[in-house]
């Protein structure tokens, strides 16, 4: 039985597989991924089994998905001041979606493990000079220099050790009272002065205050006020380690891929006859697939049938990523042809990856109102087929960084310079972040 498992955990590698970094000595790869197998699991089956359930609600109609974080992680981002800044603002956005639109909300950060991204060419070339393109820290280096871009898979045992700190301190945060509903305040004193989000957030949280203390009055102080389930999550870019990192679980005897409670395939590799469609079809975590505008119903189909075969509620996700000018067009026929089926699908708007341009100052950004203007399309649509609009997927980060144009606090092309610190794509600030929540938990109530 374990011998059939693992043969079917391994036949991706038959498959073409995207998006692989070209390693220079496979003995060193093999070596690497035989010490990750050994090392203890990140998430727990029981975890996964209690997100899918989570998701099942989110299919039917009950929940809301807020998923989000960096677009890539970096080894120096692993500390607790970064992680508890991405946490805050988690939490923060999810209070204003549960309070504001009155839904439950599936916290999953996009936090400890997203240290790979897929790249539209393998190498990069300055003045010349051609060296591989970073890939995440998992892969190499952002330093333009052949050492720092090396393809060294040592990378990926600190990669799981740096996911492991992120999701400890997680753990620890959600867990230990940080996350308890009667810190609404404290989550907010940093930026509630300078910032219009902040102080429409601060409103918001005396709201809160008074609604828990008529509870207390009343003799009710459930569990839930005082801790939150958190979840994480990452693209599933890189095989070899995802692989290492699958165990067969002892109560069930089925795999889970154990580096994450979530895994998604990104749209660069959803190939229907490729190798991270076939692994990922084989794990027992609640999985998810990028979807672009160029997606047809027949492929949305067809990954149902692949990923999905049992229509297990909560098995899948479709995360649409079309663009403020494609969504309402590129969306319905998608939803139209996966509702008539009958499969229990979760549908999560990535207003991010489609409304990407690069600034005359050469910086990469978005327009907050085009992300806005997605997701504002992305209900439309749901609300005119009569479906749910699941969630919302984006990248931000907990820090002022100056990244994306736009937001009550606004940020100009002119301003991009002054923090622009992302590892590849540009991130939401918190500020803006709270701009979006406040947004689509208007857009949820106009939806219901």
């Amino acid at each position: 039985m374990a011998t059939d498992i693992t043969g079917e955990l391994d036949a991706w590698r038959g498959l073409p597989a995207l998006q692989q970094p070209e390693w220079d000595d496979p003995s060193e790869v093999a070596a690497v991924a035989r010490e990750l197998a050994t090392q203890p699991p990140l998430v727990f089956a029981g975890e996964c089994d209690n997100l899918k359930d989570r998701l099942a609600e989110v299919a039917l109609g009950e929940a809301f998905v807020l998923q989000g974080g960096d677009c890539a992680e970096t080894f120096s981002g692993s500390n607790a001041d970064a992680v508890k800044n991405k946490l805050k603002t988690l939490l923060q956005m999810a209070v204003v979606l549960t309070y504001a639109a009155s839904v439950p909300v599936v916290k999953i950060g996009r936090m400890a493990g997203q240290f790979a991204k897929p790249r539209s060419k393998p190498n990069e070339t300055r003045n010349g000079v051609e060296l591989p393109a970073y890939r995440g820290d998992a892969v190499n280096g952002f330093d333009f220099d052949a050492v720092s871009r090396r393809n060294d898979p040592h990378r990926l045992l600190q990669a799981y050790h740096c996911s492991a700190v992120t999701l400890n301190l997680c753990r620890a945060f959600t867990k230990g009272g940080y996350a308890d509903l009667r810190q609404v305040h404290a989550w907010n004193q940093d930026f509630v002065k300078q910032s219009p989000a902040g102080q429409r957030y601060e409103q918001l949280a005396g709201e809160i205050d008074r609604a828990l203390t008529f509870m207390k009055a009343c003799g009710a102080s459930p569990d839930e006020f005082h801790s939150v389930e958190f979840y994480s999550s990452h693209e599933a870019l890189l095989l070899e380690y995802e692989r290492a990192m699958t165990r067969i679980d002892h109560l069930s005897g089925l795999p889970y891929d154990v580096s994450a409670h979530f895994l998604w395939i990104g749209e660069r590799t959803r190939q229907l006859d490729g190798a991270h469609v076939d692994f990922l079809s084989r794990i027992r975590n609640p999985i998810g697939v990028k979807l672009g505008p160029s997606t047809s119903a027949d492929d949305a189909l067809a990954l149902m049938d692949k990923l999905n075969p049992d229509h297990e509620p909560g098995r899948l996700t479709f995360v649409t990523r079309m663009g403020a000018g494609k969504i309402r067009d590129a969306l319905p026929p998608l939803i139209e042809k996966v509702n008539q089926s009958g499969a229990p699908v979760a549908w999560i708007c990535d207003p991010m990856h489609g409304n990407t341009w690069e600034a005359a100052s050469g910086h990469k950004t978005r327009r907050l109102d085009d992300v806005l203007d997605e997701v504002a399309g992305f209900f439309e649509v749901h609300r005119a087929l009569g479906t749910h609009p699941g969630g919302i997927h984006i990248e931000f980060t907990g820090d002022d960084v100056t990244e994306c144009v736009g937001g009550g606090d606004e940020i100009v092309e002119a301003d991009l310079h002054q923090r622009y610190e992302t590892a590849c794509d540009p991130r939401l600030n918190r500020g803006q972040s709270l701009d979006l929540a406040f947004m689509v938990a208007e857009l949820y109530r106009k939806a219901q």
